[in-house]
């Protein structure tokens, strides 16, 4: 079966479940997208190896890094590889170097892990024909671009808005330094956003 690769487009409050994500995964060579609704803590997973946040300790995903990097095997690439009753699943597909090995996985945690390998992202014809929503050329036009350099956002359910435009630089590293010690990601990527512009 001839596989399709996605990329990541865009990480965002899903709109029909609360406390959950929807992860928008796009068609490379095509203008078809797969939205995945994900809980907030792989969301979270993520969004912080997009935002390239380093935790103070390993989470989940880091320590299947760490753990994969010892024992001298890779992630070779990720396979949204069924859909069931409106239900993903997926394969991760490592190598040794000699043999190759496919893992059952929930899509949310097999992407947190490729992005730790740099690895790509596929799945299959009839998942996108299925499950997948078809851009128009008139709704592309109305839509700003794709992120395609995977720049992500994750917009927290609460109502409260950080507005760091007011601190000082010094502040600013102060809080980043308190929300990465907190495990506050989300609010981490947003200061390190406003870092990011004043440089």
């Amino acid at each position: 079966m001839k596989k399709i690769k996605l990329e990541i487009l865009g990480l965002s409050s899903s709109q029909s479940q609360t406390g959950s994500f929807a992860l928008v995964l796009g068609e490379t060579e095509g203008n078809r997208r797969l939205p995945i609704i994900i809980g907030m803590f792989e969301a979270q997973a993520i969004a912080i190896e997009i935002e390239k946040i380093i935790p103070n300790r390993p989470m989940t995903h880091d320590l299947f890094k760490a753990f994969a990097s010892n024992f001298h095997f890779t992630v070779e690439e990720i396979i949204i590889s069924d859909l069931k009753e409106g239900v993903f699943f997926a394969k991760i597909v490592c190598s040794d170097g000699l043999k190759k090995s496919e893992i059952d996985a929930r899509p949310s945690d097999a992407i947190a892990i490729g992005l730790r390998f740099d690895s790509p992202i596929y799945t299959y014809e009839n998942i996108l024909a299925e499950a997948g929503i078809v851009l128009t050329d008139e709704a592309e036009e109305d839509k700003p671009e794709p992120k395609t350099e995977a720049k992500v956002r994750v917009k927290k359910e609460a109502s409260r808005k950080d507005d760091f435009k007011n601190y000082s630089i010094e502040k600013l590293n102060d809080l980043l330094k308190d929300a990465i010690d907190k495990e506050d990601y989300e609010r981490a990527a947003k200061i390190r956003d406003e870092l990011s512009k004043r440089n």
